[in-house]
């Protein structure tokens, strides 16, 4: 399920929007304005972002360069009731990886979701290498191993898997659930028990380096910090 932040001031409009946009499977996190979208954007993690240009403490565009400071790749889409092109170019040049002018079809922002989420995915695959550096250590995700100087780690594949996942994600405070999800493919409490004791031992093999770290958040989720990437 690709999660979206929706920043948008118009109640009603987000609140349709938000419930057709769930009958497609996506989760929606909704903020009625600037200020709460970069808020909830610092807190969590989202697949896209779906912004109102005119809004209240912090426009679009303004919300979009803080968020593109934190993360550059976050693809998203300026949602408008303007024409001027002066406007359009605006959102382009900032990124935008769509723009759309309402009134519009909630059929036609879904279509482009899915375009958008494609592209980057194969974005994603298409840069993607066998090694990775973290920190200090060398992440191999083909041959499954972690290694910094002579010492190597053998990995196994759910260890891989989330050491791959947080790298990702890094710097960014996660929802258990999400984590859980993602790698174990539910929620449930003996999943939840068995990527503590996961998390326990990447925590291990990491220690070498004092500018990684793993750090639990009580009853909100997981955010993996590392400087040096």
């Amino acid at each position: 399920m690709k999660k979206i932040l929706l920043a948008e001031d118009d109640f009603d409009f987000a609140n349709v929007l938000r419930q057709y946009l769930e009958l497609y499977h996506y989760e929606v996190i909704w903020a009625e304005d600037g200020e709460i979208a970069l808020d909830l954007f610092k807190n969590q993690h989202f697949d896209i972002c779906v912004f109102d240009v005119m809004m209240p403490k912090l426009d679009g565009f303004s919300l979009a360069e803080k968020i593109i400071r934190i993360n550059p790749e976050i693809p998203f889409i300026f949602l408008t009731a303007k024409k001027l092109k002066e406007d359009k170019i605006i959102g382009l040049k900032l990124g935008a990886d769509d723009y759309i002018v309402k009134p519009f079809e909630a059929e036609e922002l879904i279509l482009r979701l899915q375009n958008i989420l494609k592209r980057s995915r194969q974005k994603d695959l298409s840069t993607e290498t066998a090694e990775i550096q973290i920190g200090l250590y060398l992440f191999d995700t083909k041959r499954l191993t972690l290694k910094l100087n002579d010492k190597n780690h053998q990995l196994t594949e759910k260890e891989a898997a989330l050491i791959h996942y947080f790298y990702l994600h890094k710097n960014q405070l996660l929802k258990r659930e999400e984590i859980l999800k993602a790698i174990w493919g539910n929620d449930d409490f003996f999943s939840g028990r068995s990527m503590d004791v996961y998390i326990s031992k990447i925590r291990k093999y990491f220690k070498e380096d004092t500018t990684i770290s793993i750090e639990s958040i009580r009853n909100i989720g997981i955010e993996f910090k590392a400087e040096r990437l």
